[in-house]
């Protein structure tokens, strides 16, 4: 079976996402899941290996986090722009030590910043283990790294380390 479907969670998730984005007819469907197994054994093909997940309960927690600060983050960069009362706050770049490691946990948090309106992953030192975002509406430099490691960074840990 691993043959066939050697990542079967992100092939179901892939077929899912293309019925949704498509309709679901059954021509969709033979599609959807044709470029969807095709999709997963290009990447076991490429060598990639599933990251480890410690704890999968955490995984519907983190999503529900995410969810909501997209959603809020949405409703005020709108109001930003339609109001045109930019406030005394400018944008800016934040600079903040992670202890994230994980290559799966990285990208995670990467996509988490960049699909929330209002930052954006501009950099990660791993060297020094440094992650560089830019803020549109910097108010606080420390609130948003407090919030980035609380919120993302910590069950991020307990999900994949």
């Amino acid at each position: 079976m691993t043959r066939l479907l050697p990542y079967p969670i992100l092939t179901a998730c892939l077929a899912l996402m293309w019925l949704l984005l498509a309709g679901f007819t059954s021509g969709q469907l033979v599609l959807a899941v044709l470029v969807s197994i095709g999709a997963a054994r290009a990447l076991k093909a490429l060598g990639e290996v599933s990251p480890p997940v410690k704890r999968w309960i955490r995984i519907a927690e983190f999503t529900g986090i995410v969810l909501y600060d997209i959603l809020r983050s949405n409703i005020a960069v709108a109001f930003i722009l339609i109001s045109g009362q930019r406030r005394a706050s400018k944008s800016g770049f934040v600079t903040m030590p992670l202890k994230l490691r994980n290559p799966a946990g990285l990208a995670t948090l990467a996509v988490v910043l960049t699909s929330t309106p209002g930052t954006a992953w501009l950099d990660y030192n791993s060297a020094r283990g440094e992650l560089l975002i830019h803020v549109f509406d910097l108010v606080d430099e420390q609130v948003w790294v407090d919030q980035i490691l609380n919120r993302y960074e910590k069950p991020l840990l307990e999900i994949f380390e």
